[in-house]
């Protein structure tokens, strides 16, 4: 499977195998997600409530955030009595990871280019 085996691509955007509704990339555009993720990653398992305390809005905003990530794949939450508790997914991020080395390829390949040209020149 070449490296695009992995996404599905629409409209440009790169959306989630895990959920169709949501594109990844748009997920974690917003640094407030990406800090969701960074909490997330350093825990098994974070209640709503520690959450809201690390940002200055309030649980509704934290919510509508943590809904996002979830909707790409990238969060999954538990009922444990009447809090719920959230975890970090981090398969959907290999669909970052494979669109960044794709371009990362041809960066390292354009570059190569570049540096054969100059010593050319230069002889």
């Amino acid at each position: 499977m070449d490296i695009f085996g992995i996404l599905f691509i629409f409209g440009g955007g790169v959306v989630s195998e895990y959920n169709p509704l949501r594109d990844v990339f748009d997920a974690i555009a917003d640094p407030t997600r990406r800090r969701l993720i960074r909490l997330l990653s350093e825990a098994e398992e974070i209640p709503l409530h520690d959450l809201t305390e690390r940002f200055s809005m309030g649980r509704t905003a934290v919510s509508k955030h943590l809904n996002i990530l979830k909707e790409a794949g990238l969060v999954l939450d538990r009922k444990a009595g009447r809090e719920t508790r959230y975890r970090l997914n981090a398969a959907p991020l290999r669909e970052i990871l494979a669109w960044a080395a794709f371009y990362s390829k041809f960066w390292d390949t354009s570059l190569s280019r570049l540096n054969q040209l100059f010593e050319e020149e230069e002889e």
